[in-house]
């Protein structure tokens, strides 16, 4: 990892726990403000713990591109937890053959950038 990009990094991770700091519930309510708080700070903490590792500068690239997702669409919308996608059903087609692996394919690919390590740890 070159210094630039591990300054990138560490500056994600500080921008988060400054988030969480002042993050405030959209309803506003105190219990839910520091559950939010809470989901941010273990969020960050279990991504960046399991990333330590990567040493290819293109995945390396990929998370911090989610990261910075994930912020904005958090500040967005004042919601920390990542948004769900809405894809068609995969139910009208067979369990196996080429048209199931197609589908299959066409899903992964048509996965926002903020949800592809969220599959990952949940």
């Amino acid at each position: 990892m070159t210094a630039v990009t591990r300054q990138e990094v560490l500056g994600l991770y500080r921008k988060i726990f400054r988030i969480a700091k002042k993050w405030q519930s959209a309803s506003g309510r105190a219990e839910e403000t520091a559950a939010e708080k809470e989901y941010i700070i273990k969020e960050a903490k279990t991504l960046f713990r399991k990333n330590k590792d990567v040493t290819d500068p293109k995945l390396i690239q990929q998370c911090i591109e989610e990261c910075e997702a994930r912020i904005e669409i958090g500040l967005h919308y004042n919601i920390p937890y990542p948004r769900p996608i809405h894809l068609p059903p995969m139910g009208l087609t067979q369990k196996k053959g080429r048209t199931f692996r197609h589908q299959e394919k066409l899903r992964k690919i048509s996965k926002p950038i903020y949800l592809k390590s969220h599959d990952e740890i949940s």
